[in-house]
């Protein structure tokens, strides 16, 4: 009902020709608003958007102040705007003037926080501590899956839960005459967890299986970018060693992995373990060596402790899936004044997803520290979106069938809000896949708008946490960095508590500012920090992995 909410439609900036209905806005709905005066033509849905003036054809719609589409048809002021009256439109851009001044936020409540970390050799500080057990080709995903069902249960690490008793139930009820139509209707009972037996290493968080399809057959650009994100998860802050299985003769050579650790950390000195397949013949004799060698490094791991460290060291990655028309609006900009203030404290934070930058990339542009930093983003963008529509498909098509029904019609709608999450600070550095964060400050990856091939490259340029914003509902996870999920929306926070962390659904509401939800959002992201809270994905074992094959992924 229009009543539960302090304000029913929002005015996003000033030079938009639309309204956001914040809740269902019924036709005939009298609007005012700064002078205006009309009325709704159609029933309008909460998250969707409505003129505020009469568009012909080809008239052009704006939101978040930035172009973000094209009339195809008469609209009526006060009429819906929809997939059938409107088109993707986007702004072109160009190299313009440095727009770098900004107005910090103040931090002067965290310059002496802290938080307890593990220290690293290269001054990084890790959020967890895990064991990597890798392939270097998905030749070798076999044996690190046996290598997975040794390893996990005895040595206390906790697995996700499991429903073999509710098949239990349902074969009881098979057994037991039951017709289909009983099984259907039956309520499942769920029963506690089996607790694991006590974790051997407690100074370990659990050890992560990266399994993939990659490593050969693909192009030598892909088995090389491969290489270059594992490398980063090997030297990420929240990895304390790892194991490596080769087969031998794959595209991903063992050499190449080594050459990307060392660019990225030329003095690494965590235990890696690296063993080839058809050097050490048969299986077992790989998986003696890989089990003992693994275990060794574990209990030289696990003297390792958290010990203080200040929010510079947090490394925040910006990230959103299953975004809908309040993404925007309430928790992209949560998490772009979170950014705002990690980076004022100096610390880094990545805003990724470059196919979600589509119609800002003069702003974002112009944001950038030095005119190179700018032509190298605008430079990725224009061969990404080439690239994309060489294959039949450019930015345009990004938007999901379920973004659309909650409102984000268009790749510019899609696009405008999501670069909320970035906030308003300089852009420090461009990075191209899968590069890693080496400066303080806002970082642009370029990543494709694929929920875990994004998350899964932010991480591999050194999230030590990813934030990760939802309107849907979306149960993606990370294995080596928490993901913290935040709800756009109170219905899909209470209708999903199971995945979702953090509930942004307030500012829609009006019961809180953006900047009240950024500090309250900071504050919990420093509890995950500390390991005195684990974010929905960690306990639920929501450990996606996908790399990015460079082909056209939006």
């Amino acid at each position: 009902m229009v009543q539960e909410y302090k304000r029913p439609f929002l005015h996003i900036h000033q030079v938009d020709n639309v309204l956001v209905a914040l809740t269902d806005l019924p036709k005939g709905t009298l609007v005012e608003h700064e002078g205006l005066s009309l009325m709704l033509t159609d029933d309008i849905a909460g998250k969707h958007k409505f003129a505020i003036n009469d568009l012909d054809m080809g008239d052009e719609i704006y939101m978040y102040g930035v172009l973000v589409g094209k009339a195809t048809e008469p609209i009526l002021k006060g009429g819906a705007i929809t997939i059938k009256n409107i088109k993707h439109a986007a702004d072109d851009f160009k190299l313009g003037n440095r727009k770098t001044s900004w107005a910090q936020p103040d931090v002067t409540n965290y310059k002496d926080r802290t938080f307890m970390g593990y220290h690293r050799s290269d001054g990084s500080v890790g959020t967890a501590n895990y064991w990597l057990v890798i392939p270097l080709v998905f030749c070798e995903n076999r044996n690190i899956n046996v290598l997975k069902a040794a390893l996990l249960d005895k040595l206390g690490f906790s697995k996700p839960r499991g429903y073999e008793n509710e098949v239990d139930q349902l074969i009881c009820m098979l057994q037991t005459g039951r017709s289909i139509e009983e099984i259907l209707q039956a309520d499942l009972q769920m029963t506690p967890e089996s607790g694991s037996s006590k974790k051997l290493f407690p100074n370990i968080d659990g050890i992560k299986f990266l399994n993939h399809d990659m490593g050969c057959g693909g192009t030598r650009t892909d088995s090389d970018a491969l290489c270059g994100l594992l490398a980063g998860y090997i030297t990420h802050p929240n990895v304390a060693g790892a194991t490596i299985l080769s087969l031998g003769c794959q595209h991903a050579q063992a050499g190449i992995l080594q050459a990307e650790i060392k660019k990225r950390d030329p003095n690494f000195s965590k235990p890696l373990m690296i063993l080839e397949q058809q050097k050490l013949g048969t299986e077992s004799r790989l998986l003696h060596e890989a089990l003992k060698q693994t275990f060794a490094g574990l209990i030289e791991v696990n003297k390792q402790q958290r010990e203080p460290a200040p929010i510079n060291k947090l490394c925040i990655g910006l990230e959103c899936g299953g975004s809908d028309g309040f993404s925007g609006i309430s928790a992209n900009p949560t998490l772009g004044y979170v950014s705002d203030l990690v980076v004022g404290l100096g610390g880094s934070v990545i805003l990724a997803e470059f196919p979600e930058l589509c119609g800002v990339e003069q702003e974002m542009s112009d944001r950038c520290i030095d005119e190179p930093t700018a032509l190298k983003f605008m430079s990725l963008m224009r061969n990404y979106n080439a690239k994309a529509e060489a294959d039949g498909s450019g930015f345009y098509a990004n938007p999901s069938p379920g973004n659309i029904r909650d409102g984000l019609i268009t790749d510019a709608i899609k696009s405008a809000g999501a670069a909320k999450k970035g906030g308003t600070s300089p852009v420090a550095a461009v990075l191209d896949y899968p590069e890693k964060v080496s400066l303080p400050g806002l970082n642009l990856l370029c990543t494709p708008g694929s929920d875990v091939e994004s998350t899964t490259a932010e991480v591999a340029a050194g999230a030590n946490i990813v934030l990760f914003t939802t309107g849907l509902g979306t149960p993606t996870g990370n294995p080596v960095a928490p993901v913290i999920k935040v709800s756009t929306n109170t219905k899909l926070f209470n209708r999903m508590p199971d995945i979702i962390d953090f509930n942004c659904g307030t500012v829609i509401e009006g019961e809180e500012t953006i900047e009240q939800s950024a500090h309250r959002l900071l504050n919990y992201v420093i509890d995950v920090a500390n390991g005195d809270i684990k974010p929905k994905a960690v306990q639920l074992g929501q450990d996606d992995f996908i790399p990015w094959k460079r082909g056209v992924s939006l």
